[in-house]
């Protein structure tokens, strides 16, 4: 026996959880059973409180309810209500922990919007997604399908109370462009839980933006695959984290085939006792994707004492034949400099500090080309820092 199986045989002996060597070993499945209970030591739940996720992934949280959607969608854009059987699902990626394959096999109905090839939608959709309401639990799962040459934007509401747990597909066809919002502006009480699979085809670009305000616990998911030579994803993402709240964000970048860019950026900002958010960012560079371009970046800012900032960056390369790659995390308080040259030029604290917090910022929301998102989150942004005194 090697070392290595001699440490691995060892910690199986005392207990402790093994985790994969590599990301290119993530476990797969559309079957429940094929993935055991997580206890919370596994490298994918470590950071997750497993009492607050309300029996989702352990088999215990039944289907009580349903969500409702309502949309406010671009004419050309085609909205279905289809059965499980319908063989377009699961098209972009296949669930990669227990709870999105619960929620794959516990929908009844899906959604499926469609931009038909070669169309421009004339003004972005919103697609509503109210929640099943207080004490309740539902499952659900919406697929986005942008066509060959096709172009869309398309915001994800997410409001209402209740517990959920959904898989959301973004099959972006060859040369097309999409921009898709994801806003979680949830109730206090409310618990969810998505995996988001994104699929592009040959020269497609997709911007993919995740913003998170509410909710007692979120936990986003979202994996990037590349199908074929020239894809593009820009993957954006800003959280506000209250006293109690937990956010959890962990983004995968597969880099499969060759001449694929990636860019990844999240900013955080945390307030309260028991705050806490917690960034995944794994991006795998494999042995095939050569001339592959791509670095990721995190930042979190901690307003006031009693927040937590998990941030984990992974970067996996298997080739060197590569144009670029890099990573970086960082989480602090006020910059002291920042905050000192505002004061030295008579401008008061409070107000000092919310330049600081709003350039923070800033660099993120420049680069969402929704105004009517972008000013939502700059009302609730500055709504956050009135309520902590900023």
């Amino acid at each position: 026996m090697s070392v290595t199986e001699n440490n691995v045989a060892e910690s199986l002996r005392e207990g402790a959880v093994v985790p994969a060597a590599s990301r290119a070993e993530r476990f797969t499945s559309y079957d429940v059973e094929a993935f055991e209970v997580p206890g919370g030591r596994e490298e994918n739940w470590r950071f997750t409180p497993m009492k607050r996720l309300r029996g989702l992934h352990d088999g215990t949280a039944v289907a009580s309810g349903e969500i409702t959607l309502d949309a406010d969608a671009a004419p050309e854009l085609k909205i279905e209500t289809v059965g499980r059987d319908d063989t377009r699902l699961g098209e972009a990626g296949v669930p990669s922990d227990r709870i999105a394959a619960q929620a794959y096999s516990s929908f009844t109905q899906a959604t499926v919007v469609t931009v038909p090839q070669e169309t421009a939608a004339s003004k972005p959709s919103t697609l509503r997604i109210h929640g099943p309401g207080e004490g309740k639990v539902a499952y659900g799962h919406l697929q986005v399908r942008v066509e060959a040459f096709a172009q869309a934007v398309i915001v994800l509401d997410h409001v209402g109370s209740g517990t959920y747990a959904d898989n959301v597909e973004f099959v972006v066809g060859d040369s097309a462009k999409l921009t898709v919002v994801s806003v979680q502006d949830w109730a206090d009480d409310a618990v969810h839980v998505s995996e988001q699979h994104l699929k592009l085809g040959r020269d497609a670009a997709l911007k993919h933006i995740v913003i998170t305000l509410g909710g007692d616990l979120v936990r986003i998911s979202p994996t990037a695959a590349f199908a074929e030579r020239g894809g593009d994803v820009e993957m954006l993402g800003v959280y506000f984290s209250d006293a109690g709240q937990h956010q959890e964000h962990r983004l995968f970048v597969d880099h499969a085939v060759p001449n694929c860019k990636s860019r990844v950026m999240y900013k955080g900002a945390l307030q309260g006792d028991g705050a806490h958010s917690v960034w995944i960012g794994d991006v795998l560079i494999r042995a095939a994707a050569e001339a592959t371009d791509t670095y990721e970046l995190n930042r979190n800012l901690v307003l006031t004492p009693g927040a937590r900032a998990d941030s984990v960056p992974n970067l996996e390369i298997e080739t060197g034949e590569i144009e670029g790659a890099g990573h970086a995390s960082a989480t602090g308080r006020f910059d002291d400099e920042q905050l000192f040259y505002l004061l030295s030029r008579g401008i008061p604290e409070d107000s000092a500090r919310r330049l600081v917090v709003r350039g923070f910022f800033h660099e993120i929301l420049v680069k969402i080309d929704v105004p009517e998102v972008r000013e939502r989150l700059e009302a609730a942004i500055e709504a956050e820092l009135e309520a902590v005194g900023a």
